[in-house]
């Protein structure tokens, strides 16, 4: 998403926007709501905080909270997955 490069959706990492406005890292890809997809890379997460877009295409607004609790997910996240392989 952030970093516009193509890859295979099952090697993404979804961040969603859930019923309820909550955001959270979805890592099954299957959660109910608006949601957009990162590489599972940290850098790609914090470029697309850093230049808005993922705001823009959850259509919400991120504050510093969530921000830091989507790094700490989408960080356990990538390691359950490269663990899980």
């Amino acid at each position: 998403m952030a970093c516009r490069r193509v890859r295979p959706k099952r090697e993404l990492i979804r961040v969603v926007r859930g019923t309820t406005g909550t955001l959270s890292v979805d890592l099954k890809g299957k959660a109910n709501g608006r949601g957009a997809y990162l590489c599972p890379e940290a850098e790609c997460l914090e470029r697309g905080l850093a230049a808005g877009s993922l705001a823009k295409e959850l259509e919400t607004p991120i504050d510093e909270q969530t921000m830091k609790r989507l790094r700490e997910e989408l960080a356990a996240g990538v390691s359950v997955r490269v663990g899980g392989r």
